[in-house]
């Protein structure tokens, strides 16, 4: 008798992944049916493409890349060896709308190669030459790879602290809280990672609907480039304050981000929001916010009537100032926040005024802190709970605020400092949040930290859990700050698994 073995491990996986089931027959006639379980994996590959930092001459830019220690990278090493790398290479500017002549390419350097997890690289670039950037981990260095871009233009009409974390291509953005005003500049950057181009549509809703434009179809993206559009030249109607921009792609992907620089109040990144949903939370709002402003955009054919909550360090209150916000289909509605956070530090709450009426809708916050000519602008846009862990790079010893938001029940995490880009030691520390508030955390930094840090957010146990970055570097007087908000890093897949092999007896 002998004895012959089917390696059918992955014939039996990606039958069941079609069709959920498998069988095979055996000589004999017999059908065995292998046990098929669903579990989560870590992804092999990860891409992540950065915006081109700024045009001022005086900027200054740094990048962190990193990738977080964990469960999922030991599995990808152990799946994929040592053949495990993350790097960005630059993407130069190509021509835009409206025949703007394209950008030479810059000799830039790129943020250095992450080499393990656990451990921040960081670099710099000066200039307004500083390319856009798109790149790939790969093996143990894909599950949560980030990479944080932050800007500082200490003058001129840019001024101000920029930071964003370099974003995912995808097909599909919506960008609320954007402007066509005449002391606004605001460019929406699009970024083609790939090897075959892409084409883009834009399309701009006002308060009254939307916008008659003008060259915001089929825009095409050159492979491995970047596309600057100002949102001013797509349209020759009156100038817009709150304008909802969405970006499609009708071929190939794309990294979409919005850059907004404003005369009085300096300048940002807008990233773009969560995916349209009945109810949204928009984390990290500082303490000492002078002014709040929240706009809305619902994309479907019905109104969406919103209840505003903040929920704060000690609880969840409905503001004074406005307690809801009534939005038409297929238009942009905003509305002002005075004295909103009263001192605490929050996370504004969206849900329907009729909890039996559930309409999908898109949101962002611009936060201004200071007064008068010391005034700094930073967007929040709505962002979904982590489900399981998030990252955010480029923390400082000091100018550093966490904070974690439990809407409904509450919550425990674990908040994890690596070690930092120039040396340190890692610290983890576990932070239950109460139900209905807001948690500051400012005390999980490296020991005998050197350079800049990241900040993981893993999810224990509870609710829901959403989380934001507030990044302080104050210059000349200005409270220049940046918000970033974190999102699932998807660090894991869940994917079809076979719990045993195949063998089966051959006379």
């Amino acid at each position: 008798m002998k004895r012959t073995t089917l390696s059918l491990i992955a014939v039996a996986t990606a039958l069941a992944a079609v069709t959920g089931f498998a069988a095979l027959t055996a000589p004999d006639g017999t059908v065995k049916v292998p046990p098929i379980a669903t579990g989560p994996m870590p992804v092999e590959r990860s891409s992540l493409l950065c915006p081109a930092p700024s045009t001022s001459e005086v900027a200054e830019t740094d990048y962190t890349s990193y990738t977080p220690a964990g469960k999922a990278a030991v599995g990808a090493a152990a799946k994929g060896g040592t053949a495990a790398k993350a790097e960005l290479k630059p993407a130069p500017v190509a021509a835009t709308p409206g025949g703007t002549p394209a950008k030479k390419p810059s000799a830039a350097k790129a943020p250095g190669t992450v080499t393990e997890p656990g451990k921040p690289v960081g670099a710099e670039a000066n200039g307004g030459a500083a390319p856009a950037l798109t790149g790939a981990a790969t093996g143990a260095l894909a599950p949560g790879w980030t990479v944080q871009q932050t800007t500082v233009v200490p003058a001129g009409g840019s001024r101000g602290l920029l930071g964003v974390a370099c974003s995912a291509p995808d097909t599909d953005f919506w960008f609320p809280a954007a402007s066509t005003a005449k002391e606004r500049q605001d460019y929406v950057h699009l970024t083609n990672p790939d090897d075959t181009a892409a084409v883009a549509d834009i399309e701009l809703y006002g308060p009254e609907g939307v916008l008659k434009s003008q060259l915001t179809e089929g825009i095409p993206v050159p492979a491995h480039s970047s596309v600057p559009v100002l949102l001013s030249t797509l349209t020759g109607e009156a100038a817009q304050a709150d304008v909802t921009v969405h970006v499609t792609t009708r071929s190939g992907r794309v990294g979409a981000v919005l850059g907004s620089a404003d005369d009085k109040l300096g300048s940002d990144w807008l990233p773009a929001s969560a995916d349209p949903a009945g109810t949204a939370v928009l984390p990290g709002i500082p303490a000492d916010a002078t002014s709040v402003r929240l706009v809305a955009y619902a994309p479907g054919e019905d109104d969406a009537e919103l209840k505003i909550q903040l929920v704060g360090e000690n609880g969840t209150i409905v503001p004074a100032s406005a307690q809801s916000l009534h939005v038409k289909s297929g238009m942009t509605a905003s509305v002002d926040l005075p004295d909103l956070t009263r001192g605490e530090a929050g996370a504004l709450l969206l849900t329907p005024s009729d909890p039996k009426k559930t309409t999908p809708f898109v949101a962002a916050l611009r936060v201004v802190r200071g007064k008068g000519d010391k005034q700094e602008v930073a967007f929040i846009p709505a962002t979904a709970a982590i489900t399981a862990r998030a990252t955010v790079a480029d923390n400082r010893a000091a100018g550093s605020t966490l904070t974690l938001t439990a809407p409904g029940a509450a919550a425990q995490v674990k908040v994890t400092a690596s070690a930092g880009t120039e040396g340190g030691t890692t610290v983890s520390k576990n932070v239950t949040v109460k139900a209905g508030t807001t948690t500051k955390v400012t005390d999980v930094v490296p020991a005998g930290l050197k350079g800049s840090y990241a900040l993981t957010v893993e999810r224990v146990s509870g609710g829901p859990v959403h989380a934001a970055r507030v990044l302080a570097l104050p210059q000349d007087g200005i409270p220049m700050f940046t918000v970033q908000t974190l999102a699932d890093d998807r660090g894991a897949v869940q994917v079809p698994r076979a719990k045993q092999d195949l063998s089966v007896l051959d006379d």
